[in-house]
């Protein structure tokens, strides 16, 4: 085999579980992700109850229900949702990241952002480019297991749950991973 088509497939092989993974999910409209977001968020209140008394305290609320991830030893993960305050949308936002290292999978999850003080929802909507940093927590929420997580219990201005995950992947990660303003009819 000639090092060109050697190439071609190394470089295929890298992309080709991106493609296959992104499934149309940059052309949706605002509202195709509206009414996504809401099937996410029924799940996320059916799996785990205790997530509607955060809801109902959070400033802003974004909700990513399609996030795809696909990697052969460099990855990366794209979808979009909506920030919702006082149950209204107001905007919509994609999330990417990009990795490299020992990874091989595909993964399909959602993620649900909860602000729970007006500052972070501010420094949100105000930075370009926005990364989680240390002032969030997330969880990852697998069939049959109960955070035991309420208004109560969370310390950090920032909450977020992962939940949904379909495929295969040593897991969901949202290091890294940064939420841009996206213009959406």
């Amino acid at each position: 085999m000639s090092e060109l088509n050697r190439r071609k497939i190394i470089f295929g092989s890298l992309f080709l579980p991106l493609a296959a993974c992104a499934n149309n999910t940059i052309t949706k409209s605002g509202a195709d992700i509206d009414s996504n977001a809401d099937e996410a968020l029924n799940l996320l209140f059916k799996i785990n109850p205790d997530s509607r008394s955060i809801y109902a305290r959070a400033a802003g609320v974004l909700i990513m229900p399609n996030v795809a991830k696909a990697s052969f030893g460099i990855g990366g993960s794209y979808g979009e949702g909506v920030l919702r305050i006082n149950e209204a949308p107001v905007d919509y936002y994609s999330v990417a990241s990009a990795s490299y290292g020992l990874q091989l999978g595909a993964q399909k999850f959602s993620h649900v952002l909860f602000f729970l003080t007006q500052e972070a929802l501010r420094d949100f909507r105000t930075i370009d480019g926005w990364e989680l940093g240390a002032d969030a927590e997330v969880a990852f929420r697998d069939v049959g297991y109960s955070y035991g997580v309420s208004s109560n219990t969370i310390t950090k201005p920032i909450y977020g749950i992962v939940f949904a995950q379909v495929g295969v992947m040593a897991g969901a990660s949202l290091e890294g991973a940064k939420y841009s303003r996206l213009i959406r009819g």
